[in-house]
């Protein structure tokens, strides 16, 4: 009886759909089965489909889900689809097709490629962020936000409601919240006294999403704002667009005003250092002063204001020799003089076509052009030259930084760039000192001029005095800081979840609960309209009756009663924000999950997925989560316990050589010496073992048309191709489809194969010959238990070596699984099958829990082999094996015997035997009698349960 996987797994993959084998039980008043939750970053379904490293992560998450369950959890795995997104857009503005259309396209080609790898999700509570049903609690998360302001005096998210009884018993001067800067303060009188409109404007000031006017990233090919993580080298990393910086108006999210506890999180959940390190720096945080800068009159007559500068380093106030602010700076335009004017316009033109991430990088191109306005230093009054320049961005602190070049290398490097030009002001005009760096430094901090009050103090005293004078005299106080900026929370695209927003003489008005979801409507095209509107402005029903409480069409618009809905989509992110809460309550109707449900499942327990998410996604998912804790939502703080961030597989790339001066395409052994340039080769096209390349084939490949008349430059007849491992990518054409190894090998082999590789955290490179060992690895499983008459499987008592071989294997793979080393398993399943074989072990006690000890790794044989054995129903539940330590015990020692330290012959002798025992056992075997040849030994070494040498 020989094993056909191809339908062991077609057998079993449909068992298990038709019984909902892995259907997580909802929690009830009688079964409180202990809980694990284990999730997968769910997938953009793209048309590529998957390709053999992208089901890395889910067959390790698998293996500890069927695990758990054989460990007697009631296991949550779930699995969904992140469906909204600029890919299908774009391919729809393309083609012309509805990007839901594509999008349902593509998830039928991702589900039919998972369920082939037969992963133990649970697909009654599948989600797609698309989904109306979905996004309408998207949109009632976004409606909690906006009625939300965070009270920093209890340390979390409050209902505006709150704030609207303080401001009308109190007015705002008490208030201690997350805010916009530059609050005007108000009586209870005053703000009772406020139209609806004033206070409106006010609250949005307080709101934790508000509308302003932001800084974004602002892609003119594709017509939408990018976040940061969506460009790459300054261009848009979907189709390599320019990307500009640009202020518009915008929807953002006060995340900031969770830094401190997104920080202090960090130290209560079990996730690599290196993510934990990736989010502290995102974050931050800063400790010490804000300084403001009173600002000269100009010679043209500007008004007096003051630039107000966050510093780390208070204590280098007196090093201070000029200002710099970031070119988007609200206060340019006001301060830059007439003559400075054009030269500054031209160099905040320039610089919004460079990203932050660019500006953060540069060193080595720091510019800056002079403002002509002078701030005056708060101590010493002397005026301080005020510039813009790119190396600061507007939206980190306030925007301006007060410049020490003896103790900043950015400042030190502007420094230099301004030195000596013409019709500039010099530092040394202003302080008669150089600028060089080793001048400043003999002069540092509190020894520079007009420093008396701080004689005599060290660093932290005097950067205590410091800040006492500032605020004494008015200017400044202590201050802690942080770079996380607020999100941008608009995104002008079309394929994203509808805003429940509609807007009253500009004032954003929310769709009440129950007339959710605001279902995204049809349009004509999916680009942004010609008047530069965003593509929902297509839309020709797409405006609110308030009355009526439903969409209607824009002609209807009268700012009555009917009035226009928000024209920009939310981005990516809004959906996988909290989808982990969805899947504890899928179905319910009436609310986002039922407090039952998230009482039960609580959060992740194991998280897995990419590290490139770091500062997006699992940022604001940790932000997410802790507001809905906050408004009473959801019952803990973090969203995942344990994050496993899994490795990449590379692919094998193929390469062939073209010469830079013709076409000829050289040999890989004949490269030395020309000049030639690689281009990568499908795999379709050579032979994968000998690398040799299929001349016509490749000829003929419509890839490769421009080669048809090219010469080969051959070696022994042959043209070999280059290889290098290179990360998988369709554009690499290294890409390995896992449908054909599931086809040729099985989905087992697949699974322990990718297991195989390595750590799960490492990168590896695939190499599809080696799989044929671990599809050999099953085949001799199989054995065990079948010849080709049938089962072979015996109720005899096994010996001690079987059980032996067994229990190391359970304690082996149980510790594995419990500590994510999931390679190590697969070759200890590979030394028990063979120990097992030599002994020709065909015995039920040891081949019954073997099959279930396989089962997660290999859950088709699993299955196939427990109903062989008789049983019915699934394997996926039966209690795992508990090792018995006892079969473990070593009662013999195999000895190695040496003459002289040379070792000769082993013995296998019981552990408990003494020293002398031992001796007259060795002295009395025949190859010792040979060995000596008539002689005694001057010495016998014993170390018992070690060693044996005969010396002499």
């Amino acid at each position: 009886m020989k094993y056909h996987h191809e339908k062991v797994e077609e057998k079993w993959q449909k068992y298990w759909a038709e019984h909902q084998t892995f259907k997580a039980q909802q929690p009830t008043t009688n079964n409180r089965q202990p809980k694990y939750y284990v999730l997968d970053m769910f997938p953009y379904p793209s048309g590529a489909g998957l390709h053999v490293g992208h089901p890395l992560g889910y067959i390790a998450s698998d293996i500890v889900a069927r695990f758990k369950r054989h460990k007697g959890f009631n296991v949550l795995h779930p699995q969904g689809y992140d469906s909204f997104g600029l890919p299908a857009e774009q391919y729809a503005i393309q083609t012309g097709q509805h990007p839901e259309k594509t999008t349902r396209e593509n998830i039928a080609r991702y589900r039919e490629q998972l369920d082939k790898i037969g992963f133990s999700f649970d697909w009654s509570r599948e989600v797609r962020t698309s989904n109306a049903d979905y996004y309408k609690y998207t949109q009632w998360i976004f409606i909690q936000l906006f009625n939300s302001w965070y009270n920093n005096d209890t340390n979390k998210a409050e209902d505006i409601s709150t704030l609207i009884s303080i401001f009308s018993t109190a007015g705002n001067a008490t208030v201690n919240a997350v805010c916009d800067d530059n609050i005007t303060p108000f009586t209870a009188a005053e703000w009772n006294a406020f139209s609806s409109e004033e206070q409106q404007r006010i609250l949005l000031q307080y709101r934790l999403t508000y509308l302003a006017e932001t800084e974004v990233n602002w892609c003119p090919a594709l017509g939408t704002v990018l976040a940061n993580d969506e460009i790459v080298n300054g261009v848009s990393e979907r189709g390599g667009h320019p990307v500009i910086r640009k202020k518009m108006t915008q929807w953002s999210m006060r995340i900031s005003a969770y830094a401190e506890r997104l920080l202090q999180g960090l130290e209560t959940i079990d996730w690599s250092e290196s993510i934990k390190e990736s989010q502290r720096n995102w974050i931050g945080k800063s400790v010490g002063a804000s300084v403001s800068f009173n600002l000269l009159p100009t010679t043209d007559n500007r008004q007096p204001t003051t630039i107000d500068v966050f510093t780390t380093r208070p204590d280098t106030i007196f090093g201070v020799t000029f200002m710099t602010l970031a070119p988007e700076h609200e206060l340019v335009s006001q301060i830059t003089t007439l003559e400075q004017k054009a030269a500054v316009e031209a160099y905040v033109e320039a610089t919004a076509k460079r990203s932050e991430r660019e500006r953060m990088a540069d060193v080595k191109t720091i510019s800056g052009v002079f403002t002509g306005a002078f701030a005056e230093h708060p101590f010493t009054k002397e005026p301080i030259p005020v510039w813009i320049g790119d190396y600061v961005l507007a939206g980190y602190g306030t925007g301006a930084v007060m410049a020490v070049p003896c103790g900043d290398e950015r400042d030190y490097a502007f420094a230099n760039f301004f030195k000596g030009q013409k019709g500039m002001p010099e530092i040394k005009n202003i302080f008669n000192q150089d600028i060089s760096q080793e001048a400043f430094a003999a002069k540092e901090g509190f020894e520079l001029v007009n420093s008396d009050f701080l004689n005599g103090l060290g660093y932290k005293e005097g950067t205590k005095k410091i800040i006492e004078e500032l605020e004494r005299i008015g200017q400044g106080k202590g201050k802690t800081n942080y770079r996380l900026r607020d999100a941008v929370f608009s995104r002008q695209r079309y394929w994203g979840e509808p805003f429940p927003v509609y807007y009253v003489n500009g004032l954003p008005q929310m769709i009440d609960n129950k007339y959710l979801p605001i279902v995204l409507p049809e349009v004509e095209k999916y680009l942004p309209t010609e008047d530069g509107q965003p593509p929902l402005g297509n839309a020709t029903d797409w405006a609110w009756d308030s009355v009526q409480c439903s969409v209607v069409s824009n002609q209807l618009i009268d700012n009555k009663t009917i009035f226009p809905l928000e024209l920009n989509t939310m981005p990516g992110w809004a959906g996988s924000s909290w989808y982990w809460m969805r899947y504890m309550d899928a179905h319910n109707d009436a609310e986002f999950a039922s407090a039952d449900a998230l009482k039960y499942w609580e959060n992740v327990d194991l998280y897995i997925g990419g590290s490139e998410h770091a500062t997006g996604h699992l940022l604001y998912s940790r932000f997410w989560n802790k507001f809905l804790k906050d408004r009473g939502y959801a019952p803990t703080e973090e969203p995942f316990k344990k994050l496993i961030n899994q490795g990449m597989i590379l692919g094998m790339s193929a390469f062939v050589y073209r010469s830079e001066d013709s076409k000829k395409l050289y040999s890989k052994g004949l490269i030395a010496g020309e000049k030639v340039h690689p281009i990568h080769v499908d795999l379709a096209v050579i032979n994968d073992i000998t690398n040799e390349l299929d001349i016509e084939a490749f000829k003929n490949h419509p890839l490769y048309i421009d080669y048809k008349d090219a010469e080969f430059i051959l070696e022994n007849g042959k043209y070999i191709v280059g290889r290098e491992v290179e990360k998988m990518s369709k554009s690499k054409y290294n890409v390995v489809n896992p449908d054909d190894i599931c086809e040729q090998y099985g989905a087992d082999t697949l699974r322990l194969y990718e297991m195989f590789l390595g750590p799960l955290e490492q990168a590896k490179p695939w190499n599809t010959a080696g799989i044929t060992g671990v599809s050999g690895f099953l085949k001799k499983l199989w054995r065990l238990y079948f010849d080709d008459n049938g089962l072979i499987v015996t109720n005899d008592e096994p010996t001690a070596d079987m059980y032996k071989s067994l229990h190391k294997t359970i304690k082996k793979v149980t510790e594995d699984i419990e500590n994510f080393s999931f390679n190590t398993s697969v070759s200890q399943f590979m030394i028990c099958v063979n120990e097992l074989a030599q002994m020709k072990c065909h015995h039920r006690a040891i081949l019954e829990p073997l099959a279930v000890v396989i089962s997660p790794y290999a859950p088709h044989i699993a299955e196939e082999l427990w109903s062989q054995l008789g049983y019915e129903g699934s394997i996926s539940t039966v209690d795992f094996p508990l090792v018995n330590e006892k079969y473990l015990v070593e009662s013999e020692k195999e000895y190695p015997v040496s003459f002289n330290g040379k070792m000769r012959f082993t013995i296998k002798l019981p552990l408990d035997l003494t020293v002398a025992q031992i001796q007259e056992i060795v002295l009395a075997d025949e190859r010792t009698i040979k060995q000596l040849d008539g002689r005694t030994p001057n010495k016998v070494i014993i170390v018992p349960g070690k060693v044996i040498n005969l010396v002499g």
